[in-house]
Order: C-alpha cells, then sequence, then structure tokens
C-alpha cells in the first residue's frame, strides 16, 4: 500500500522536490546532447540560459555561436556523432547546481573513420523562472582515439531504413509522431 502524498513527512517531500531537480538537470543536459547530434538548434538553445558561457576546447563564448562553430565543425567532419551521456553526479544548492557528466563522444567521419572521445561536461545550472539551464560549462576532454572502420551493420538490407533514414534534422526517425513499424515481419535464419 502506498503512502498518501499528505502524510509524507517535510523530509521526504524535500527529497521528492530534490529528485524532481535532478530529473529536470538531466533532462536539460540530455536536450543538449540530442540537439548536437540531431542539429537541432531550438533545442540546443533550449539547455543554455541566453546569457550563458561555454568553454569547449578552442571555443569559448555563448550558446549561439557555440551552436553555429560546433555544427559547422561536425558537418564538416563527421556523418552522424553520438554525444552520450554517462556517470551524473549534481550538488543541488536552492536555484544552482553543479554537476558532472561523463560523456562518451563517438563520430562517423566523413572518411568513413571512426573517432571516439571522452571527457567530462563540468555544469552549473540555474533555475530562472521554474526552469533549470546551463549557465556556465566547462567540457574537459581528457581523452581521444580512431577506432578501425567497417561497413555499417545491416547497411545491405533492401527495408533497413523503411521506418526512417538517420538523419541531422527533423526528418531523423526520433522525430516521427506516432512511431510507427512499416517493416515486414522477418525473422533472419
Amino acid at each position: 500500500m502506498s503512502t498518501p502524498v499528505t502524510s509524507l513527512s517535510s523530509d521526504r517531500i524535500a527529497k521528492l522536490e530534490a529528485l524532481l531537480d535532478r530529473q529536470e538537470i538531466l533532462d536539460t543536459l540530455t536536450r543538449f546532447s540530442r540537439a548536437m547530434d540531431r542539429f537541432d538548434r531550438d533545442l540546443f538553445l533550449s539547455a543554455f540560459h541566453t546569457d550563458a558561457t561555454i568553454a569547449a576546447g578552442s571555443f569559448v563564448g555563448g550558446p549561439v555561436d557555440l551552436y553555429d562553430w560546433s555544427t559547422a565543425m561536425h558537418a564538416q567532419g563527421q556523418k552522424a556523432t553520438h554525444h552520450n551521456l554517462l556517470n551524473h553526479t549534481c550538488d543541488l544548492d536552492g536555484d544552482t547546481a553543479h554537476a558532472e557528466t561523463y560523456y562518451l563522444f563517438a563520430g562517423r567521419n566523413i572518411d568513413d573513420s571512426n573517432w571516439i572521445a571522452g571527457g567530462r561536461y563540468i555544469d552549473r545550472l540555474e533555475r530562472r523562472d521554474g526552469e533549470w539551464r546551463i549557465a556556465l560549462r566547462t567540457n574537459v576532454i581528457e581523452w581521444s582515439g580512431m577506432v578501425p572502420s567497417m561497413d555499417i551493420p545491416f547497411a545491405d538490407v533492401p527495408d533497413v531504413y523503411a521506418n526512417g533514414t538517420p538523419a541531422r534534422d527533423a526528418s531523423d526517425p526520433s522525430y516521427t509522431r506516432p512511431l510507427a513499424n512499416v517493416r515486414q515481419p522477418s525473422i533472419p535464419s
């Protein structure tokens, strides 16, 4: 039997509020990663306060300039990218939070080589007008390397992209609502 919300202790309510804040912060970080891989400008900018400062590689500046710089860099260098979020810690202090989020970057380069890198996003987030966004980001790149190339698995299956072709824009299948399958049943032997 669950405990009614009205009978929760103030300590328990505070823990629930902190859990909700941490989830909203993680959602903010996830919006950044997804937006970077899909080249979704609006989604990208929704992860940052307009006056945010970001230090990433040779770039130091605001979110609009970061979006323009980083998408141009990735469009020139990679056919596809994955900005994967891993371990995440978050210290809450009222309307300010400090987060450290490990990441694994993987990119399929234009020449079909594969690049991977790992590091951490170290963020100060602020809740303004009830919304958590990044106010300051430092991108700490800790390692990088190349992975041998191989053909993309199942690329030779005739209808493999019938449910949508991966894309760096809103034509990507992740934007399809409602998501549906149009491929015929197939159980490989």
